[in-house]
């Protein structure tokens, strides 16, 4: 288990705080929000009213021990500024922003935060990936440039092993599970010697210039 604090929330923050505390974390909250933080409470370790940007505030919630820290103040850009830099004085060793902008992630990313988030810009690029080819089912953008997709199996592949198909070599798409849709189970880290059929769909990483030309296959 461990211990995040969640600054601001938004549709964004507020998900993420319910989704971690739903998977066993220790998450603290804080929002300037009085009803947002009813709502949430029940939902988590300890929910308050106040300032994220407050070096005082934060240390009297504990999030001096945190292990991670989740700024998502919205639009307000100085806001998420300060309250990196409040989380940075407190010692929280990974802080995850979320940003509205390519400038904001670049001056977030220069004060030394671990990760930005940009939650519109990364569902409409999964959106417009899935929406244009049919062989990608899912799309999960890992870091610029790099992502994970679930494929169905192209027919030129059916009954082949992935040995035999060298998809490292040909592609430089790793398979990183299988996913047999006939029995819904999904098998990582597949054995390479396993046949792939056209009931099963792959779980494949790789740049997006390499996903994209084996999704043509389809």
């Amino acid at each position: 288990m461990k211990r995040f604090v969640v600054i601001g929330l938004g549709n964004f923050g507020f998900g993420a705080a319910e989704a971690l505390s739903s998977a066993g974390h220790d998450v603290i909250v804080i929002d300037s929000d009085g009803e947002v933080v009813d709502r949430i409470a029940p939902l988590v370790a300890r929910a308050a009213v106040g300032d994220g940007t407050e070096l005082q505030t934060l240390q009297r919630l504990g999030a001096a021990d945190a292990d991670v820290g989740v700024i998502a103040t919205g639009d307000d850009i100085t806001a998420s500024i300060l309250a990196t830099m409040a989380l940075h004085d407190l010692k929280v060793k990974e802080v995850y922003v979320k940003v509205i902008s390519r400038d904001h992630a670049r001056v977030m990313k220069r004060i030394g935060v671990t990760e930005t988030v940009f939650p519109e810009r990364d569902s409409a690029t999964a959106l417009a990936t899935r929406l244009s080819g049919t062989a990608l089912l899912n799309y999960v953008r890992l870091g610029d440039g790099f992502s994970i997709q679930e494929m169905a199996v192209p027919e030129k592949w059916n009954g082949k092993t992935i040995r035999q198909l060298k998809l490292r070599q040909t592609y430089d798409i790793t398979v990183i599970a299988l996913h047999d849709m006939l029995n819904d189970t999904i098998v990582p880290s597949p054995d390479p010697d396993s046949t792939l059929t056209d009931s099963d769909t792959l779980l494949v990483a790789g740049s997006d210039e390499a996903l994209a030309k084996a999704a043509k296959l389809l």
